[in-house]
């Protein structure tokens, strides 16, 4: 699905989770944090290609199954066998065949449908700053990471680099529709670029360091989902952004994974980075010849790649003004407390969209939930229709006709809609949803040029998949916010 959409992919399928801030401020100098976060983000690869990685574990009852005995129990079951142990216990290890393409990985753009490409011998980092491109390598010829002090100063070499922005940037190409963008990046190659494409695509990941600080919230949103199109790769599988005041986020390319698989990095980055960082902000980088090793990659390019450039500067500046993010930040509550009542966080954050757009539009609106399948081998999505009877009644009843219920039945209300929403998630994460299933069946039938089953062409179907509400939510104690737009 994602391979074969034409749309660009900025704001139609990328999004980001941003970084809680580190603890310890000192430690969000922009130089400080970067390194630290890039060496967090290598070790992370390391642990991962050394098979050391803790599995990812679905909890149906976390009393039994997530608990230090049993995990310790578990480690002694041959693991022929150590499957059954968890299903007795309702705890599904997840698949995590996606984390092979989180690194040295991007979306390389192609006619019809675009290919992901990845190659991991590859060893350096792709950095950007300003729209320049450079490239270093993080891990040695025997795959062991470069010193901390030679990282921070290479990343300190960039930063000193006045050079102003290319009158061209490359990076807006990648936000392009992926078919324009698939002949334009045939012209770069053909124009003498290939091989330094070639170490975009293959680079451990993207960093991206931006030149100004975070004013606040909304401007965090809007420069980590799309920034001003100078300053990314969006092809990439992700962007680790990190702004002049340490701000931090992750921008991700959809195509290869979903947000589990990006959470666990995200969370164990932010952990090791701020718990065990590399260097301290007075750690001084190391007498390194870094106009050596560090190389800024310079692209050739025609008069039609720079109007290629030029109308996808254009587009791309047309559409992101169309975008409008405003956040509330709600404290006189939360998770906690409504665990404690008994009622699902998520439950209540859907059921809030629901009412929000009932007193707004007058009525109650097909809505789309993602949940993760990763409990099933190569899982990605399905959906959770978080918009019901329970939730239609609710809504009405705060919205319309508060004075008419007590507040016992009101909250009774909620249980109700919190019961069933647990329902709809459990059902979508282990595989019983209906979403995945008929769109399965439909593209096959268009695939063997079979006529679509009547139930396709019901205008109940058609309406149910115009979803006017989509939403998300990936949750971490590391993140500030995230976002995504559709």
């Amino acid at each position: 699905m994602y391979l074969s959409a034409r749309d660009s992919i900025v704001l139609n399928f990328n999004p980001f989770i941003a970084f809680n801030p580190d603890p310890k401020s000192e430690y969000n100098d922009q130089l400080t944090r970067a390194t630290n976060m890039t060496v967090s983000a290598i070790r992370f690869l390391r642990t991962l290609r050394e098979g050391l990685l803790e599995p990812e574990v679905f909890h149906l009852n976390p009393a039994k199954s997530d608990t230090d005995t049993f995990k310790k129990l578990i480690r002694f079951v041959p693991s022929s066998l150590s499957w059954y142990g968890a299903y007795l216990v309702n705890a599904y290890p997840l698949d995590m065949s996606q984390y092979f393409r989180l690194f040295n990985s991007t979306r390389l753009p192609r006619p019809g449908r675009d290919e992901l490409f990845t190659d991991d011998k590859a060893r350096h980092l792709l950095v950007l700053r300003k729209g320049h491109f450079y490239v270093f390598d993080v891990l040695d010829e025997n795959g062991n990471i470069v010193s901390a002090s030679e990282i921070q100063a290479h990343l300190k070499y960039i930063l000193s680099d006045n050079s102003p922005v290319p009158e061209f940037p490359l990076a807006y190409l990648a936000t392009e529709n992926r078919d324009v963008w698939a002949e334009l990046r045939q012209k770069l190659v053909s124009d003498g670029n290939e091989e330094n494409l070639k170490k975009v695509d293959s680079a451990v990941f993207c960093l991206c360091l931006d030149d100004f600080p975070i004013k606040d919230l909304v401007h965090l949103s809007h420069n980590m989902l799309h920034g001003d199109g100078t300053n990314r790769w969006f092809d990439k599988s992700f962007n680790l952004i990190i702004a002049k005041d340490g701000t931090a986020a992750v921008h991700f390319e959809h195509a290869w994974g979903d947000g589990v698989a990006v959470l666990r990095f995200f969370n164990e980055v932010f952990k090791d980075s701020t718990q065990a960082p590399a260097i301290t902000p007075q750690s001084q980088p190391v007498r390194a010849d870094s106009s050596a090793a560090v190389q800024k990659l310079s692209f050739k390019l025609n008069d039609a790649l720079k109007a290629g450039i030029s109308a996808a500067k254009e587009k791309f500046d047309a559409t992101t003004k169309t975008l409008t993010i405003d956040l509330i930040r709600f404290q006189r509550g939360g998770k906690e407390f409504l665990k404690k009542e008994k009622l699902s966080p998520d439950s209540v954050a859907q059921l809030a969209f629901q009412m929000a757009f009932l007193r707004q539009y007058g009525q109650t609106v097909a809505t789309y939930e993602s949940c993760s399948t990763a409990a099933f081998k190569h899982g990605r999505t399905e959906t959770i229709r978080p918009a019901s009877i329970f939730t239609k009644r609710c809504s009405e009843a705060f919205v319309r006709e508060p004075s008419k219920h007590s507040a016992k039945e009101l909250q009774q209300m909620m249980a109700e809609c919190s019961k069933y929403h647990g329902q709809l998630t459990k059902e979508a994460a282990m595989g019983q949803g209906f979403d995945r299933h008929l769109f399965a069946l439909r593209y096959l039938a268009a695939a063997k040029g079979i006529a679509l089953p009547e139930l396709y062409l019901d205008p109940a179907y058609g309406q149910i998949n115009h979803n006017i509400l989509s939403t998300s939510t990936l949750v971490s104690p590391a993140q500030r916010t995230q976002h995504y737009a559709q």
